[in-house]
């Protein structure tokens, strides 16, 4: 049952967007899946009752830091995967996530405010692993990417993340108006008309791809080593 929690200390990099195409193709493909929508702006929760009941989705807010771990302990009992949707922040509630978490992806928009953002998540995770002396896997996704940007700028990009030590997805997410209306319009990529959506079938194919990578990122088996106290051991040091 892993646990991947999307993250990033400036809002708007994407993050819900690449949250919730991950779940609904998890989701499509059969598996389980809970969203803990920890986000205050409830984008999911709200996409979620647009939507009416989802296959294989259920959706958990007013996910709080105290709760959290009950809520995945809870999940966990019947889905296959949690997808964790945080707030744009770095506090404690972003800090227990990322302990509790199996992946953790860093959405990163072509910007120097969310490559910020994205470096503030790299090192409190870097601060964690020193303090606990366990690793959390983590990977940047880039976002948003338009047609303007080229295959060689998008290896330019990953050549000088991975120069840093940084872990960064072969598959980034594209700007695709389909991933903006499934929010308006609720559903998934596959409910929508292709003859009303630009480039359906390109956005269908980015999402498949992407949660492609995600699954064969994660760890055949997930032991869960970690109690409760050393959870909030990491948290505090973090703080």
């Amino acid at each position: 049952m892993p646990v991947i929690t999307f993250a990033n200390a400036k809002g708007g990099a994407g993050k819900t967007t690449a949250a919730l195409l991950l779940a609904t193709e998890l989701a499509r493909l059969g598996h389980r899946v809970t969203i803990l929508d920890a986000d205050p702006q409830r984008w999911i929760t709200q996409w979620h009752e647009i939507s009416g009941a989802q296959p294989n989705i259920d959706v958990i807010s007013e996910v709080t830091t105290a709760s959290l771990q009950c809520h995945i302990r809870d999940a966990g009992r019947y889905s296959d995967y949690i997808v964790v949707d945080l707030a744009g922040a770095r506090d404690a509630l972003v800090s227990t996530s990322l302990g509790l978490s199996d992946h953790v992806m860093i959405p990163i928009q072509g910007c120097a405010m969310d490559a910020r953002g994205g470096a503030q998540i790299l090192d409190l995770i870097h601060r964690m692993e020193s303090a606990s002396g366990r690793a959390i896997a983590h990977s940047v996704v880039l976002t948003r990417v338009t047609s303007l940007v080229t295959t060689r700028a998008l290896l330019t990009i990953k050549g000088l993340l991975a120069a840093r030590g940084v872990n960064v997805m072969d598959t980034p997410i594209a700007e695709r108006s389909a991933f903006r209306e499934i929010f308006d319009c609720g559903g998934t990529l596959y409910g929508m008309d292709p003859a009303k959506i630009s480039n359906l079938d390109k956005a269908r194919e980015n999402a498949r791809l992407f949660a492609e990578e995600v699954m064969r990122r994660l760890p055949v088996r997930v032991v869960r080593s970690q109690t409760p106290r050393n959870i909030l051991r990491l948290v505090r040091s973090a703080a």
